[in-house]
């Protein structure tokens, strides 16, 4: 059985994904390339899919054997990492806009 800490981090991968997808105009995501790309094994990725599915954070299209098909963010998943990406760039202190003397 997979460890709560890396069921964790196979959820942040596929969010983190999927978010990068969106970002290249690509708002779905075949299921087996998703596979490959984080290398995860179908039982993982069907059950990180699934938490995120309940959770509104993503929509999936299933095959017949319940593995990813196509995988999408959802508009709350899309709110969710934006927001995250707003907080890391807060945390790595961007760099203050400089403003002209008058």
């Amino acid at each position: 059985m997979t460890k709560l800490r890396e069921r964790k981090n196979n959820r942040k991968a596929v969010l983190r994904s999927l978010y990068g997808a969106v970002e290249r105009n690509r708002p779905e995501v075949n299921g087996s390339a998703l596979r490959a790309e984080l290398a995860l094994p179908d039982e993982d990725l069907s059950a990180a899919c699934a938490y995120l599915t309940d959770e509104g954070l993503i929509s999936v299209d299933w095959t017949s054997h319940h593995t990813p098909a196509t995988v999408s963010l959802t508009h709350e998943g899309i709110r969710l990492m934006e927001e995250l990406e707003e907080e890391e760039e807060e945390e790595q202190g961007k760099p203050e806009e400089v403003q002209p003397d008058d």
